[in-house]
């Protein structure tokens, strides 16, 4: 099975998202080929400010993998460093409207 799951940069890990989310990404990386990243252009719906923002991101790179995820393990990566990313959803947005998807 292929995991793919992020959490956007724009607050401190917390207990939430540590039971919700990470835990979970611990032990599927064990058995699954998993993709983790840090959802950087899902939080720039709301303003901030561009140094704050990347150092949240590379705080959210180490708490990945201080709690637990391997990198030799699982994919990890920020949203904006993979161009093509950004590229599809753009391609996607114009041949396929939001209420085809729903």
């Amino acid at each position: 099975m292929r995991v793919v799951s992020g959490i956007q940069p724009s607050g401190q890990i917390h207990i939430g998202n540590y039971l919700g989310a990470i835990k979970q990404w611990i032990s599927l990386q064990e058995k699954n080929e998993c993709v983790f990243f840090v959802a950087d252009l899902h939080s720039l719906t709301v303003p901030y400010e561009p140094k704050e923002l990347q150092n949240k991101i590379i705080e959210k790179v180490i708490a990945y993998i201080a709690a637990g995820l391997d990198p030799e393990k699982s994919i990890i990566f920020v949203q904006s460093q993979v161009k093509e990313h950004t590229e599809l959803c753009w391609m996607l947005n114009t041949v396929c409207p939001i209420g085809e998807l729903e």
